[in-house]
């Protein structure tokens, strides 16, 4: 059982990495017919709204190159939302790097550009970031 080999096809891979939030998203892009997996499901259930589905799939849309590549990508961290960032914006780097000159078309829609708002730390002696105790007088 460990003699089976699968064999590996030559088709040349571009890698992106994305982050948004705790979210992070590892992304491989080959040619191919513009199938998405992600962590081993079908991006349609992978991303269950359409509106993640539209924030994820961005960068493909905007550069027109949503049929010519297939992408495998690997996300664990955050919730659905920074996940769906995060793959978006692994995918305008991975898209970078298979052809240089679409990062007009990607940094006019600000998809290059990282995200790097975080959640606040809760902080001693308050419930919450920001919240406090309500405060009684009498």
């Amino acid at each position: 059982m460990a003699d089976i080999k699968i064999p590996k096809a030559n088709v040349p891979q571009h890698m992106g990495t994305g982050r948004r939030k705790t979210a992070v998203a590892r992304v491989r892009l080959a040619t191919g017919t513009g199938k998405i997996v992600i962590n081993g499901r079908p991006f349609e259930n992978y991303f269950p709204t359409e509106t993640m589905r539209m924030t994820a799939a961005q960068p493909l849309t905007v550069t027109g190159l949503a049929d010519k590549y297939d992408a495998q990508i690997s996300v664990h961290g955050g919730g659905p939302n920074g996940q769906a960032g995060a793959v978006r914006h692994g995918l305008a780097r991975a898209l970078l790097t298979v052809d240089t000159n679409l990062r007009p078309a990607l940094r006019a829609e600000g998809l290059l550009t990282r995200d790097s708002r975080m959640r606040e730390r809760k902080k001693y002696g308050q419930p919450g970031a920001r919240k406090r105790f309500q405060y009684s007088k009498r």
